[in-house]
């Protein structure tokens, strides 16, 4: 039987393991992706490796989410990761040059490699027909270091494409249709792999906005194959030279199956507060709004800001709605700028941001209170958007922007204009000034580490009892960003862990920080329900409980690279065996497990006592040999410096 695009792609990069799904597989990793609100830690990391130079094909670090410069913080770690990429060989990328992911495409993307990136969302590399994973910081250090990444194999689930999307329907509905059918859970353990004749009309950039949102439904990636788009998207870049095609085999199967004809979809819209939440925008249409907000990596190409500057075109935005526009590269503002594009969202009251993350990562742009945000973002987590109870929904560019029209929620296919056709240039002007590539090896460079750069906090083995009070119990669908918040107050803090772990669960509980100080040296237990650590690839979500005394989370069930993450600092991430457990426990029952190290290695199972009430729970642990290891020293990287460079 033949092989379908995401076979071929780990074949070729299978160190260890086979293509068994629920196995584990070791992949060497071609590239690696960092961004400068976990770069930080990640340079830190491989500081700490003693390593000279990555052994990487190519590694890039972006600043893009930390550009607002309220004082010293962030200033003087764009300094840091400057001199950290001329030391260890990774090409930089200076602030206000755009966003990683859109970015990478453009300059560094290659059909057929594997890229690791430091950023849930570096998915959206699979439009080129990439293997591209997100990560914690920790293992993307490992892989510039030389060493694989391991993972569970997942299940191949394969959606083909038929029809043709209508008018005023874009790739962000036909993303926003696979989180209506599958929500925000439906691809744990599985890769998305589109096939079909529905591929045709979708370009590259299309293409990476639906890889960039598989993230939301919880996927380990998106895959696309490297057809005619592909090709095209690099000849225009000026790169065509990398092309290679890397199709399905006729008779390849998948392990699960859906199918989709792009002409049946309609303009799709989620509501507060999760991806997941999908509904027509004709059911919400007529709600007041506030913001409208173009732009990020999950509407990055020039096309969905070109049309909406065809759509406002001799118009003016309401005047009660915010039009921010956020750019996500240099070279598509400047292309934007010679097309007239520009001051077509100028003229009708676009406030134009720097190229970057901006409002999607809760630095600047927050909402009005109480006000709808209509947001062409990846995610609309609780007060991620920096207002506390925002109401963010998220939606396409062509909803966003009929709605800034009329000032209320509104399906674009009623404004009564015909819909904008927009074909990008062949040839686009191409800006590279704002890459700096890596100088050669020998070079001596000192690291500029600012006072805000502390190193990283000592771990601790996991001790034979793990014993403490159920400090926090959470919902499902808890999120990275719940759990270690982002915005322009905290993330400056990134490379400072005992300054960030001050946020730690604060949007579930402004008390928990100081609940946490008196179990710092003794230990504390998190409860968490189904989906525990959705969202961001962000380590600190992990490395700020830990520092704080943090040793187990029971859930119902997990996250992917949450749950890794939890492991690479010697967290123990357990499931409840019968989910009902969960509903008996409550905040503040004291909780052991003893003899830990014995259970993990004898069984999956161990058993988790609740002293306060008198009973005991049987939960579960996925667990690898390798990754007991990992938890039993405490953290991956005292494995490393022990020697044991193969976890």
């Amino acid at each position: 039987m033949g092989q379908n695009v995401t076979q071929k792609l780990i074949q070729t990069h299978l160190v260890e393991g086979t293509l068994e799904p629920g196995t584990e597989i070791g992949l060497h990793i071609d590239q690696t992706l960092t961004q400068d609100a976990t770069g930080t830690m990640v340079m830190l990391e491989f500081e700490a490796m003693g390593l000279p130079r990555v052994r990487t094909a190519l590694s890039a670090q972006y600043v893009d989410h930390n550009l607002l410069q309220t004082d010293f913080k962030n200033a003087d770690d764009h300094l840091f990761l400057r001199s950290a990429c001329r030391k260890f060989g990774v090409w930089y990328s200076r602030p206000g040059n755009g966003v990683s992911h859109p970015l990478h495409m453009e300059r560094f993307g290659v059909p057929g490699a594997t890229l690791l990136g430091s950023d849930s969302h570096t998915p959206a590399a699979g439009a080129l027909g990439m293997l591209a994973m997100g990560a914690g910081g920790l293992e993307v250090a490992l892989a510039m270091a030389g060493e694989p990444i391991y993972l569970r194999m997942p299940r191949v689930l394969g959606v083909r494409l038929t029809g043709k999307l209508p008018d005023w329907v874009s790739a962000k509905d036909v993303i926003l249709e696979m989180l209506r059918r599958h929500g925000v859970d439906g691809g744990v353990g599985r890769i998305v792999e589109y096939h079909g004749p529905g591929l045709a009309a979708l370009s590259a950039m299309d293409r990476h906005v639906i890889a960039n949102m598989g993230t939301e439904l919880g996927a380990t990636t998106t895959v696309f194959p490297a057809d005619e788009a592909v090709r095209r998207f690099l000849v225009a870049q000026g790169r065509g030279d990398v092309f290679r095609e890397i199709t399905a085999d006729p008779d390849a199967a998948y392990d699960e199956t859906d199918d989709l004809d792009l002409s049946t979809l309609e303009p799709l819209v989620a509501l507060p507060s999760s991806p997941g939440n999908v509904v027509p925008v004709a059911q919400v249409a007529g709600r007041p709004i506030y913001q409208a907000y173009l732009g990020s990596s999950a509407n990055p190409g020039m096309r969905d800001l070109a049309v909406p500057a065809l759509m406002v075109d001799g118009r003016q935005v309401n005047d009660r709605v915010s039009f921010d526009v956020n750019p996500t590269s240099r070279q598509i503002l400047e292309n934007l700028t010679v097309m007239g594009l520009l001051e077509k969202l100028i003229r009708a009251g676009g406030r134009i941001h720097q190229a970057g993350c901006n409002g999607c990562i809760g630095m600047g742009q927050a909402p009005a209170t109480g006000g709808i945000s209509l947001r062409t973002v990846p995610r609309n987590f609780p007060g991620r958007s920096g207002t506390k109870g925002d109401q963010v929904y998220l939606c396409s560019p062509e909803t966003a922007t009929a709605s800034a029209l009329t000032g209320v929620i509104t399906d674009p296919r009623t404004l009564g204009m015909a819909c904008p056709r927009f074909t990008e240039p062949d040839s686009p002007r191409i800006n590279t000034a704002m890459f700096i590539a890596p100088p050669d090896p020998g070079e001596v460079v000192e690291l500029e580490k600012g006072p805000n750069i502390k190193p990283l906090p000592a771990f601790d083995p996991l001790p034979e009892k793990i014993a403490g009070p159920v400090l926090l119990k959470a919902g499902d669908d808890v999120s990275t960003d719940e759990i270690m918040p982002a915005g322009n107050r905290i993330l400056p803090f990134r490379s400072n862990i005992p300054e960030i772990s001050k946020f730690a669960f604060s949007r579930l509980d402004e008390s928990f920080y100081q609940r946490a100080l008196p179990h710092q040296a003794g230990g504390f237990v998190v409860v968490g329900g189904l989906n525990y650590g959705q969202g961001s690839s962000r380590e600190h979500a992990a490395l700020a409980p830990r520092y704080l005394g943090l040793r187990l989370v029971a859930a119902k069930s997990f996250a992917r690279i949450h749950w890794q993450n939890l492991v690479n600092f010697g967290i123990l991430p357990v499931t409840f065996e019968n989910p009902l457990d969960y509903d008996d426990i409550r905040q503040g029952d004291a909780v052991e497990v003893a003899g830990v190290l014995a259970a993990l290695t004898a069984g999956t199972r161990l058993a988790l006592h609740n002293r306060t009430r008198g009973r005991s729970y049987s939960v579960i642990h996925a667990l690898s040999p390798r990754q007991i290891q990992m938890v039993a020293k405490g953290s991956l990287i005292n494995l490393v410096r022990e020697g044991n460079g193969g976890a």
